[in-house]
């Protein structure tokens, strides 16, 4: 299945993603909806507006420097030393943001970059789960982009400041489950800014794979359905390059994985205003 959440008519809801159209299904949550029938008739994918996949994940947890080659480019912004040992932080669930929706260049920095990812939905709990029984609580995987606001990145030794920003947490289309997958790390990411290719990988160039962050996050917590995992990036991301290639408003950000897909964001400026409700 390839499982979306979508809008259409000012109703939000889950369907099935097929060719060129979205079928409705029954279920409120992405649990109900992964074991759903189809409720009504399909809509037409260019009528609706895809959304984030998982509407308010517990936990949104990313890895670092999961790349050799992103590793030997990011001493400038992060500690790389011991690759053995995972490295982890969280992005806050405000920064959930949509395949094709915008993405705001902070009103605090102007060193914004991306980092296009692999990205693991999880589909059950589990706690101290072995690599060799990692996949049995993924629901799918989708496609996302990691935006980093590298100054604030560096100022925090945990990173969570520079990694947490809203509308920074952007993946989708789709949940794919992995039936639909013939082979997980043999799949290819294309990270593109205004069509120049700035990253090229494949998920089996991990340091660390799928599995092992698995048994190692479940060593410490449990993991919830609809947690959301960004699983590292490859080289290529705007501050490995001499000068930095920031992003700036005006910039589109294309991620492509073979057989997922691929989603789009364009820069735009901060609105910044103050807001107490």
């Amino acid at each position: 299945m390839r499982l979306v959440r979508f809008e259409y008519e000012g109703v939000t809801r889950f369907g099935a993603l097929r060719a060129a159209s979205v079928a409705p299904l029954v279920g409120d949550t992405m649990e109900a909806a992964l074991k759903a029938d189809a409720s009504g008739d399909p809509v037409p994918l260019n009528d609706v507006t895809l959304l984030a996949p998982v509407v308010k994940p517990g936990k949104i947890l990313g890895i670092g420097v999961n790349y050799a080659a992103h590793a030997a480019e990011s001493v400038s912004f992060i500690d790389t030393k011991k690759p053995e040992v995972q490295k982890w932080f969280n992005k806050q669930v405000t920064a959930v943001n949509g395949p094709y929706a915008d993405v705001h260049l902070p009103k605090v920095s102007e060193q914004l970059d991306y980092e296009g990812e692999l990205v693991v939905i999880i589909g059950k709990h589990g706690r101290h789960v072995p690599r060799e029984r990692a996949f049995e609580i993924v629901a799918g995987v989708t496609i996302g982009c990691d935006y980093s606001v590298r100054d604030w990145q560096r100022a925090s030794q945990t990173m969570i400041m520079g990694k947490g920003f809203d509308t920074h947490a952007v993946f989708g289309p789709a949940i794919v489950t992995l039936d639909e997958i013939d082979d997980l790390s043999a799949l290819e990411l294309r990270t593109f800014v205004n069509g120049e290719s700035r990253q090229v990988g494949y998920v089996r160039d991990q340091i660390h794979d799928i599995a092992a962050q698995i048994a190692h996050l479940t060593a410490a917590f449990t993991l919830e359905p609809g947690d959301v995992i960004f699983t590292g990036t490859p080289a290529g991301v705007g501050a490995g390059h001499t000068p930095p290639k920031w992003l700036k408003a005006g910039d589109r950000v294309r991620v492509e994985i073979d057989c997922l897909g691929f989603i789009e964001n364009e820069i735009v400026r901060e609105p910044g205003e103050t807001v107490i409700s």
